[in-house]
């Protein structure tokens, strides 16, 4: 079963005019939001349900395109693999039902709300999804795995202590920069508890050597024996999983899925 569902705005969490939104304080959806000063809005999402049994349940993060079909394609792939999937929008506030393709202008109109977005809005938006995820699974700990932009708000989330593992594909700019303004993502990395595994093309413009070393410093400063964080780098461009971009690598892709299910079968 696949379909769209919105999750209401967090309990307890600060509304627009202000006020508390939902349930009291200290329900437990609402526990993270709660004292964040971030606008709590609902969130549009594609949840895809496995036929039989859950093997767990994880997030899914979409690229600056929104969840379009691809993304949605992704959370029904694993569902197929007996997961729940949840692919959760980025940009909640200014797009709320963003849904582009792979145009030069769906690419500027994605990067505008991209530069919209900020990191406390994205944790407190993830932790939501968490925390509803959980409830409606009975799942303890959650798998994640993001894309491009959402390879990049993968890297926040896996700070997040409902994930145990997460993979980012081509999440550029961890290195350099955090959305809204900060130390970069990367500097997060100490506090992640789970696992993090890398994906990156050798051939990505958006990924120049330098990020990709620095990723693979971080990564193993932060776990030396390499049994929590992998650094994977697959001979692709930029985009390499998706089927409806110029940059799509079948061989590359395949070998990016199976470490995904790798991951998620070892962890979750």
């Amino acid at each position: 079963m696949a379909e769209w569902i919105t999750l209401p705005a967090a309990p307890g969490a600060a509304a627009p005019d202000g006020t508390a939104a939902g349930r009291p304080a200290g329900s437990l959806a609402g526990q993270q939001a709660e004292g964040t000063g971030v606008v709590s809005v609902p969130l549009r999402c594609w949840w895809a349900a496995p036929a039989q049994p859950t093997r767990g349940a994880i997030v899914v993060l979409p690229e600056v395109f929104g969840i379009n079909a691809w993304v949605r394609s992704v959370a029904d792939r694993l569902a197929l693999e007996g997961y729940a999937a949840l692919a959760v929008p980025l940009f909640a506030r200014t797009a709320p039902a963003l849904e582009l393709g792979y145009s030069a202008a769906d690419l500027a109109e994605g990067r505008s709300h991209k530069d919209r977005t900020n990191s406390a809005e994205l944790l407190a938006d993830l932790d939501v999804a968490c925390r509803w995820l959980q409830e409606r699974t009975g799942a303890g700990q959650l798998g994640c795995v993001g894309f491009c932009f959402g390879g990049h708000a993968a890297l926040l989330a896996a700070s997040l202590p409902q994930i145990a593992a997460t993979a980012d594909f081509y999440g550029a700019g961890v290195a350099s920069g955090r959305p809204g303004g900060g130390p970069p993502t990367l500097k997060v990395l100490p506090g992640v508890t789970g696992r993090l595994w890398c994906f990156c093309g050798r051939r990505d413009p958006l990924m120049p050597a330098a990020e990709v070393a620095a990723i693979g410093a971080a990564l193993r400063q932060a776990d030396p024996v390499g049994r929590r964080h992998r650094l994977i780098e697959l001979d692709a461009g930029h985009g390499f999983m998706c089927e409806a971009r110029l940059d799509h690598d079948p061989a590359a892709a395949a070998s990016g899925w199976q470490g995904l299910l790798e991951l998620f079968a070892t962890t979750l």
